[in-house]
């Protein structure tokens, strides 16, 4: 008997999420050098890993043998102190992906609505109709949320918001006015999740502590993937009310943060010369590309993360014709005439537009 046929019936239209194709998949197909392959579909940080990580991490490799802390005692403790929150208003995911993931077994089933805005991470839509619940999807004019037009689809059966700031795949953000104000007009059953994996690029970020704090439904969810270069770890967290952490606790995984990622993660959060210069990097990429994008007579949204979303002829068609010289970009479906491109380092982010410009140049 095929497998499908006792499968859950929703799982048969579920989705697959599509990862940035890595280095060593383009080297074979293109018969590239792996060391002149620019991967700049997903988001990491150029820098690599924080150098204090690493050497955390290193040191941690002897202890593989060991089960990890299943509390994550020392990670929640340092983060707890860093953000001036409780312990018990942390849960750790492996990656901040996982976190959304324990949200949704938590929260969503069938005959739940969670509400997300059309260009929104790929996952929210995922981890919804996984647990059989539906996707309520919001248009973004202009690439960014629209607060009141996701206020508007609230419905009864509207349990989660899930709300990215800076957005991924769009780059655009909100005020922290904006988000507050648009938090205490959820009704008191409704999660908004707000995530923000980018929100160390920002120079203001927004704050939703104080509104946790007074009582409201709120969980803010971070990542150690982006800045800190600890993607290839999986280490995430959530900070909320403490009765929603005990509630994701009881869907959470025993022993999911490995012994190496959290020892990793405990350095990375005391690397601030590492995080500062990732910002510094950063910024200049994002200015040097926005340049390129401009000579080209390329539009692009402007962007608060480590991305930037630009317009091209064909988005499918660019992402081949630049991976095959060496340079992987992230196309998608429902934006065919974009892509989106990581901010890397001054080299690697002349070599992009080049290849960007020998796209356009092909097209005749």
């Amino acid at each position: 008997m095929e497998a499908a046929r006792f499968a859950q019936a929703h799982i048969l239209d579920q989705p697959v999420y599509q990862p940035g194709k890595p280095i060593s998949h383009v080297a074979r197909e293109f018969g590239l050098d792996p060391a002149g392959i620019d991967k700049m579909a997903s988001n990491e940080n150029p820098l690599g890993p924080s150098p204090k990580a690493i050497e955390a991490a290193t040191a941690a490799v002897r202890e593989m043998n060991l089960y990890p802390d299943g509390s994550c005692w020392d990670l929640t403790g340092k983060v707890a102190s860093r953000l001036e929150i409780g312990r018990d208003q942390l849960v750790f995911g492996n990656g901040s992906n996982e976190v959304l993931e324990l949200v949704a077994h938590v929260f969503l089933g069938p005959g739940a609505e969670a509400v997300m805005g059309v260009y929104g991470f790929a996952v929210y839509k995922l981890a919804t109709l996984l647990m059989g619940a539906r996707a309520v999807e919001v248009p973004m004019p202009g690439f960014g949320h629209d607060l009141a037009a996701m206020r508007a689809a609230v419905t009864p059966r509207t349990r989660v918001i899930f709300l990215a700031n800076p957005n991924n795949p769009t780059g655009t953000s909100h005020t922290g006015a904006e988000l507050v104000e648009f938090a205490r007009s959820l009704p008191e059953d409704v999660l908004l999740v707000l995530d923000e994996a980018y929100t160390e690029y920002q120079d203001n970020a927004p704050d939703l502590r104080p509104l946790i704090a007074a009582g409201h439904a709120v969980l803010c969810a971070r990542t150690f993937s982006k800045i800190y270069g600890l993607a290839g770890l999986r280490v995430g967290y959530g900070f909320t009310r403490p009765d929603i952490a005990a509630l994701l606790q009881r869907a959470r995984a025993p022993f999911n943060i490995n012994l190496i990622a959290q020892a990793a993660a405990v350095a990375a959060l005391d690397d601030a010369e590492f995080v500062q210069r990732s910002r510094d990097v950063n910024r200049a990429g994002l200015r040097q590309l926005a340049a390129g994008f401009g000579e080209l007579g390329l539009s692009y949204v402007p962007s608060a993360a480590n991305f930037i979303l630009v317009q091209v002829p064909d988005g499918a068609k660019a992402f081949q014709f630049m991976q095959a010289r060496g340079t992987i970009v992230r196309s998608f479906g429902n934006m065919p005439r974009h892509v989106r491109i990581t901010a890397g380092t001054a080299a690697q982010n002349e070599r992009c537009l080049a290849n960007l410009r020998a796209y356009l140049a092909a097209r005749g």
